[in-house]
């Protein structure tokens, strides 16, 4: 019956059926993109893994390393960048005609060929691709399928090289795909995902209890009405259940819908530099089903719950108002409890290496608790605060006066967006506090430098060569290049220095060298330095050289040379890249660069101010044709670590969700409190009262608890961040985290106050007066 009322009960009740299910099915959507990210996860790292390959080299797996045969292939990574994008890449060789082809692609490009993916292909075809086109001098002869990219939006290609073979970074495998284990997860971020999952997902719990109330006085009206042609009270209670029901499963319905169109756009969000499939946004079957019975059963609870203090008679409501204080003992005993939770929690996921699943539900649980709590004091607040207002303008009478005889109802608008503030300034305030040890430089000041590259040891003459074809690039203004090692004295590991080896030309711009010939060897020390280098590794010092370990673990010799006994102690300049090089200057003479173990040389360039994004692509490009496989990198800036990153992006996408979400919530709940008010708002405009002095009223009924709302979310949430650091080992970074998020509530108050204005001016014309 209370389902037939819902659909069939005249047009109130097909009202507040509709706005009912619309706002349990914007929640329920929410939940399902929360629902959809371990699948997208999934499957990203499914489709990344496939094209992976598994190369078992000699040091890794010895007496297993792959021998050529027909079911072989030459692989070697080409990944470049492009402004500011990752362009991923790989070169081939098929050794056979049985060789592996890698997912998403139907055929192995032939030399000079190229496969690419849709996005690249479409970049390489546009103006802005013109650079990236000389870097890329291959045919194009295909296009990647879906199978075999992370995401729609992805750079990659496969080209095919006729010239590779086995070694300098190319391998020989027989088959794509290696399931890499994934790296563990660090206890900081785990306090961090669950806080943020908690954070994002208890408002929309709290919008959707709020949701189920809509209308609730006309649902009183006529359940008093039930009452009056025989219904008890319990038949009552049951069909007030019924109509909620009936409104959840339509929810649920529109809900789904929501999500589905929504996910249609999934391709324009971008997760870790590469946007989504729409495919990929799927709910898990587990919580899936969760959501699909707990919203139900969510609704029915809270309509019970509301009926509690509402006696219906048959001859009208009785609302059964609070002849109490609300206490606030108990309340607080909620937070109370998450504390205990969260403390244990986070101190053993951060300081134990034995921290797993348990810990991460310690975790969710006392923040979840600790933000209910918000929740549960706001009400007393809100009636604390509003029962000592007195006098005012007659605006700011009306307002009070409706908060004072209806405080709860405001409590439940605003309970999301505090739930929301506060979990938000927590968040802000961790991640600002964790950035200094999970940012990394992206490299030093450069003085002049403002690109590196890092490739194979080369001889002189072919440095010099290198060094010749990036002056020669046009935008780069100079350009020195060295090979450089780290060493060891034998028989002692921590005593690890640099050795470099350039021509006079470039060490002089990192030493005070002074005279200079090929053969000579320096031990260059900083000025009032921290490091004593020419008292460590003075003049006679044996040194060995052996790639830390991994030359060892391949069965090559470790290097061993001695500083020479004529070598002169000179004092360290600032080094192309804003640093003092202190270490071992050899000229090519006086050491066998080839014979050094993982061995690198190492280029430094300083491009045109003036044209320097153009110039660092040329750069690159240049790098490209000397060998493709030569690593080009930007100088300066902090790189944010990638799961940090993803962590960071992740809940600022789901914070703008969710304060969309409370600013809809608030807009119908005021829209759904004027239709019930509109007798009482036609009679006060009948009487002489202005609209303008009602829509201030509606404007002071929407701040105050709102303002009393951010102000509880700032307490809370200033204190849960503080401890949250304290308990990380971190300090606070940003003590004034909340500043934007007090602009964005008061920017809702504005929005809602204004999309109200509308809907108050239709319903205080006479008509309004009209009773039935």
């Amino acid at each position: 019956m209370g389902a037939r009322f819902t659909v069939a009960g005249g047009r109130e009740g097909l009202l507040r059926a509709v706005l009912t299910a619309l706002a349990v099915g914007l929640g329920v959507a929410v939940l399902a993109i929360a629902a959809s990210v371990p699948t997208l996860l999934d499957e990203r790292d499914r489709r990344a893994a496939a094209r992976q390959v598994d190369a078992p080299l000699e040091f890794e797996r010895p007496g297993h390393e792959l021998r050529r045969s027909g079911s072989t292939l030459v692989y070697r990574d080409a990944g470049t960048d492009f402004r500011d994008k990752k362009v991923g890449g790989a070169l081939l060789r098929p050794e056979g005609d049985g060789a592996p082809v890698p997912p998403g692609v139907t055929d192995l490009p032939r030399p000079g060929e190229m496969v690419v993916s849709p996005a690249l292909g479409r970049l390489l075809g546009s103006e802005a691709g013109k650079l990236l086109r000389e870097r890329l001098p291959y045919k194009t002869v295909g296009t990647i399928a879906p199978a075999g990219l992370i995401g729609p939006s992805e750079l990659f290609f496969y080209a095919g090289d006729g010239r590779l073979a086995p070694g300098d970074g190319a391998v020989r495998i027989d088959r794509f795909g290696d399931d890499v284990p994934g790296l563990p997860t660090d206890g900081e971020l785990i306090v961090l995902i669950a806080l943020g999952c908690v954070i994002l997902l208890l408002p929309v719990g709290v919008f959707i209890s709020a949701a189920v109330r809509f209308g609730g006085e006309g649902r009183d009206r006529r359940l008093a009405a039930l009452r009056l042609v025989g219904a008890d009270g319990a038949t009552a209670r049951r069909i007030a259940a019924g109509e909620a029901l009936c409104g959840a499963l339509l929810g649920l319905l529109a809900g789904a819908g929501i999500f589905l169109f929504a996910r249609r756009f999934a391709t324009h969000v971008t997760v870790r530099d590469v946007t989504l499939f729409p495919s990929d946004v799927t709910p898990s079957p587990a919580p899936a089903a969760l959501i699909a019975v707990l919203v139900p059963v969510l609704t029915v609870v809270v309509t019970l719950s509301a009926l509690r203090r509402v006696a219906i008679e048959p001859l009208g409501v009785v609302r059964g108002a609070p002849t109490r204080r609300r206490r606030l003992w108990w309340r607080l005993l909620i937070p109370a409890v998450g504390l205990a939770l969260l403390v244990p929690g986070t101190v053993v996921a951060v300081r134990s290496p034995f921290y797993g699943p348990v810990e991460a539900a310690l975790v969710a649980a006392g923040a979840a608790l600790l933000l209910i709590g918000i929740a549960a004091v706001l009400p007393w607040l809100i009636e604390a605060c509003v029962a000592r207002l007195r006098g005012g303008p007659l605006p700011w009478q009306l307002a009070t006066r409706r908060l004072q005889a209806c405080s709860g109802t405001a409590a439940r608008a605003v309970s999301g967006i505090t739930v929301a503030v506060a979990g938000a300034i927590a968040v802000q305030m961790v991640l600002s506090g964790m950035q200094s040890g999970h940012d990394r430089p992206g490299g030093s000041v450069a003085s002049w430098s403002h690109v590196k590259a890092s490739y194979r040891p080369g001889t002189p003459e072919e440095i010099t060569a290198y060094t010749k074809a990036f002056k020669a690039t046009p935008g780069v203004q100079d350009a020195v290049a060295f090979v450089e090692q780290y060493a060891n004295v034998p028989g002692r590991r921590h005593d690890v220095t640099t050795v470099h080896v350039a021509d006079c030309s470039v060490l002089r711009t990192l030493a005070r060298i002074g005279p200079c010939r090929d053969g000579d060897v320096f031990v260059a020390q900083e000025k009032g330095g921290d490091v004593p280098t020419a008292g460590r590794f003075p003049p006679g010092t044996a040194l060995e050289m052996d790639g830390f370990e991994r030359a060892k673990e391949r069965g090559t010799p470790a290097y061993r040379w001695t500083v020479p006994a004529s070598a002169r102690i000179v004092e360290t300049l600032p080094g192309p890249t804003g640093d003092h090089q202190f270490g071992v200057l050899a000229t090519p003479s006086a050491i066998d660069t080839r014979a050094i173990p993982d061995a690198r040389t190492t280029v430094l360039a300083r491009v045109d101010p003036e044209d320097r994004e153009d110039s660092v692509e040329r750069f690159r490009n240049t790098a490209a044709a000397i060998d493709p496989g030569m690593r080009v990198w930007r100088m300066g800036g902090v790189v944010k670590e990638n799961h940090l990153a993803a962590v960071e992006e992740g809940l600022t996408i789901g914070a703008v969700c969710v304060l969309a979400l409370i600013a809809v919530s608030m807009l119908v709940g005021t829209l759904e409190q004027l239709r019930e008010r509109r007798s009482a708002l036609s009679v006060l405009v009948a009487c002489g009262t202005g609209r303008a002095t009602i829509g201030w009223s509606v404007l002071w009924q929407t701040a105050v608890p709102v303002a009393l709302g951010m102000a509880l979310a700032v307490g809370f949430g200033l204190g849960l961040g503080r401890l949250l650091l304290a308990l990380l080992g971190e300090r606070v970074r940003d003590w004034f985290a909340f500043v934007p998020l007090i602009g964005a509530g008061a920017g809702m108050i504005i929005l809602v106050t204004v999309a109200c204005l509308p809907a108050l001016w239709r319903l205080t014309r006479p008509e309004g007066l009209r009773t039935e």
